[in-house]
C-alpha cells in the first residue's frame, strides 16, 4: 500500500479500499445512487478516476476503460483490481508539493491548486466509498470531519462538472455546519438518505 504523504487523500483511500473488501459476494449486482450503475460498475469506475489522476499527473497509463462508461463485467479479485489504482495515484500524489500553483487533472479547468487536486481526487474516492457502502448495507465510510475537509474542493470543482460527474445540488439540504456528511452529498446531487429500494 502506497500512500501519498497528502492525509486527506490517504484518508479517503482507505475508505475506499476498506469499503470494497467489505462488499458481500452476492454485493456486486446491487443498485447504488449512481442510478445507471450497479456496485461493481462504481468500483470501475473508481479505480478509472484514480488512474485518470495519476495519468494526468505522471503521463503514465491511463484508465484500460472509460471511467464514465464502465462495464459490469464481473471483478474477480476487487483488491487487485482497486490497489494498482491506488497506489499509481498515491504515488503520483506524493510528488506534488504543497502550494504548488498548477497542478493537472481530467476534468475542468484541468489544471488547478494543489490542494484542490488532492482534495478532488479525495473527494472522487470518498464519495464512491460511500456509494458502495450505502448500496450494500454498510455503514457510512464517510465521517463529518472528512466530509469538512473535502468540501473546499467539491465547492471549486462541482459546477463545471454537473451533469456528467455530479447531479444538480438537491434543494432543501442541511447546512454544512449541522450536517457535513449530509450537506456535501446533497450538493453533489445525492440523496443523504439514499437506499435500496425495499431496505
Amino acid at each position: 500500500m502506497t500512500v501519498s504523504k497528502w492525509d486527506l487523500l490517504d484518508q479517503a483511500h482507505q475508505a475506499l479500499r476498506a469499503t470494497v473488501a467489505a462488499v458481500p459476494a452476492d454485493g456486486w449486482d446491487r443498485p447504488t445512487p449512481c442510478e445507471q450503475w450497479n456496485v461493481t460498475q462504481v468500483l470501475r469506475h473508481a479505480v478509472g478516476d484514480q488512474l485518470a489522476y495519476a495519468s494526468r499527473l505522471t503521463g503514465g497509463p491511463g484508465p484500460a476503460e472509460d471511467p464514465f462508461a464502465p462495464s459490469g463485467a464481473p471483478v474477480d479479485a476487487p483488491a487487485r483490481l482497486l490497489e494498482p489504482a491506488l497506489d499509481a495515484a498515491a504515488e503520483a500524489f506524493a510528488g506534488v508539493a504543497p502550494g504548488t500553483a498548477e497542478v493537472a487533472v481530467p476534468l475542468p479547468p484541468f489544471t488547478v491548486p494543489a490542494e484542490t487536486a488532492v482534495g478532488a481526487a479525495a473527494l472522487d474516492a470518498a464519495v464512491h466509498a460511500w456509494d458502495i457502502a450505502v448500496a450494500t448495507g454498510r455503514p457510512s465510510p464517510l465521517p463529518a470531519e472528512l466530509a469538512r475537509a473535502l468540501r473546499p474542493a467539491a465547492e471549486a470543482l462541482a459546477e463545471p462538472l454537473r451533469g456528467f460527474a455530479y447531479g444538480p445540488a438537491l434543494p432543501d439540504a442541511p447546512s454544512p455546519e449541522a450536517d457535513p456528511v449530509g450537506s456535501l452529498l446533497a450538493f453533489l446531487g445525492r440523496d443523504p438518505g439514499w437506499a435500496p429500494k425495499g431496505a
